[in-house]
């Protein structure tokens, strides 16, 4: 007995899962409120740490528990006003202010260098000290090379799109920004000017091969750079023999391992540390997430480390529907910069890594890392407000209460029209204003009047248009600047009364009615001419 074949079923059509946070995802403003919400987490976690593991050191120094926590403060506040600035300001004037910025960096890590310019603590020169708070300009240099390194790529890869273009002038000008960092001396704000660098190369599209290079020279150069200094050998050393001098080399790291381990799964409580009485080193700094073991424990760790992940996810959720590439380059080297500097800094402190001194983001003490952390929070923030369906729905009302309490303008619209006539405009002159300028000059040396060229076309002597083909000519358009095809004449039907073979005979005139035209008279050996016929051969 057999059966009928049956037809095979159609595919199930997968819907994503109907939940709230599914739904909240989906909404048009979700990364931006995700953001937001990340870093007010992340710096209100950030004060109440820095104040609960510095109070023991600043109540020893200054007989106030509150001394380093003002300091922090501070540089939360400066940093709120530029988050708040970066939502403002447009796009475009990021772009037009990335390369002074670039210049300006790379002008104080030079300055900061000179005795007397530069201020000198624990043996290096990374500071402009101006009394009551000081500067570090190697943070303004991270957000310097990621605001200009993607303003550079997203301009040069639209143009040409050869390697020369992707790496030629990032790369030279990126190494010499890390050579200024490492001279203070400050390999662990090279390390992170290095990932910001490599993370621009990958999503600019550069090949795999030399990516992989790039890479691995980057690696090597760090590697001889951690032996080249005595300290940086030490850390090393500490790293790979973890046990051999737990009262020497190894001491702050081992510490730090003990808070861990103090702290449990929920942790002593807040404020309940007892590493942060001159047990641990730089509680309050390097080695923060250390007392947020021991405080909060396991639980307060797997927070941290879970808001870090959000971010990364946001990050790259903000890159991937960005239509503007600079927006999707910039918001992907940031996203890169923060989570690796996280990443780094969590890694030595639980002894994966060799101690390198990167600031955990927003949460360690530091009031120039804090501020800038922020401003380029605020600049992805911005670019979330730029999404496609973000712009829609702010144009349609949609603003929400922190848009109209923050009374934020309306993102623009891009238009790669306008972004292509603009990098026209920056780049280079348009190929009609060199021919107006030869045109002018030709027409300064003879006195003679000459027809302007059309636009991205110029004139050429007759054998140099006969000789080259139109193929070959469209193949080299770009690189013959100036000798460009002759336009081919217009082919026209031949009308009545003249030859069809005579193509470049003019159309004749229409005649007034009532004229009179004789008919051709039959030459011998070919019929007459009938009427309604197309012409004749003379």
């Amino acid at each position: 007995m057999t059966t009928a074949a049956q037809p095979p079923r159609p595919p199930r059509r997968t819907s994503p899962p109907r939940t709230r946070i599914g739904l909240w995802f989906g909404r048009p403003l979700a990364s931006f409120h995700l953001i937001v919400t990340i870093a007010v987490l992340l710096t209100v976690l950030g004060l109440v740490m820095v104040l609960s593991a510095s109070s023991a050191e600043s109540f020893a120094a200054d007989e106030s528990g509150y001394a380093l926590f003002t300091q922090q403060l501070i540089g939360v506040a400066l940093g709120a006003v530029a988050f708040y600035v970066a939502l403002r300001l447009p796009v475009r004037y990021l772009r037009k202010l990335s390369f002074p910025l670039f210049l300006v960096s790379i002008t104080m890590l030079m300055l900061v260098l000179i005795p007397g310019i530069g201020a000198e603590r624990q043996g290096a020169r990374r500071w402009f000290d101006f009394g009551v708070v000081s500067f570090q300009p190697s943070e303004l240099a991270k957000v310097a090379l990621v605001l200009w390194g993607a303003h550079l790529l997203a301009s040069r890869r639209s143009e040409h799109g050869n390697i020369k273009s992707l790496l030629v002038p990032l790369l030279p000008a990126g190494l010499l920004m890390c050579l200024l960092v490492v001279l203070q001396p400050n390999l662990s704000t090279a390390i992170a000017l290095g990932i910001i660098l490599v993370a621009l190369l990958w999503f600019a599209g550069l090949n795999a091969r030399l990516f992989g290079a790039v890479l691995i020279t980057g690696m090597a150069l760090a590697t001889v750079l951690a032996f080249t200094a005595g300290y940086r050998s030490n850390r090393v050393k500490a790293w790979l023999n973890p046990g051999e001098d737990t009262s020497g080399l190894s001491y702050q790291s081992t510490q730090a391992k003990y808070s861990l381990a103090d702290g449990g799964l929920f942790g002593r409580g807040l404020g309940q540390s007892r590493a942060k009485w001159s047990y641990l080193p730089n509680a309050h700094n390097d080695f923060i997430f250390a007392i947020i073991g021991e405080e909060l424990g396991t639980i307060g760790c797997l927070a941290v480390i879970g808001l870090f992940g959000l971010f990364v996810y946001t990050g790259l959720r903000i890159a991937m529907r960005s239509v503007d590439p600079f927006l999707r380059l910039l918001t992907a080297g940031a996203t890169c910069w923060v989570f690796g500097q996280a990443m780094i800094n969590i890694s030595y402190v639980v002894g994966l890594l060799p101690v390198t001194g990167l600031q955990l983001p927003l949460v360690s003490y530091g009031g120039t890392s804090t501020a800038i952390t922020l401003l380029m929070f605020g600049i992805i923030a911005s670019a979330a407000r730029h999404e496609p369906e973000a712009i829609a729905a702010l144009h349609a009302g949609q603003e929400g209460r922190i848009a109209r309490a923050l009374k934020l303008p309306l993102p623009a619209v891009f238009s790669p029209q306008r972004a292509a006539m603009a990098r026209s405009k920056s780049t280079r002159p348009t190929l009609a204003a060199q021919d107006r300028k030869r045109l002018e000059a030709r027409r300064g040396k003879d006195g003679r009047g000459a027809r302007a060229p059309e636009p991205g076309r110029t004139r050429v002597s007759s054998s140099r248009a006969d000789t080259m083909s139109p193929s070959s000519t469209d193949r080299r358009g770009d690189s013959l600047r100036g000798r460009a095809r002759r336009p081919e004449p217009q082919r026209r039907e031949p009308s009545a009364g003249y030859a069809a073979g005579s193509r470049t005979s003019p159309r004749p005139r229409p005649e007034p009615q009532g004229s009179y035209r004789p008919r051709p008279e039959p030459q011998p050996g070919r019929p007459p001419v009938r009427s309604g016929e197309r012409g004749y051969r003379r």
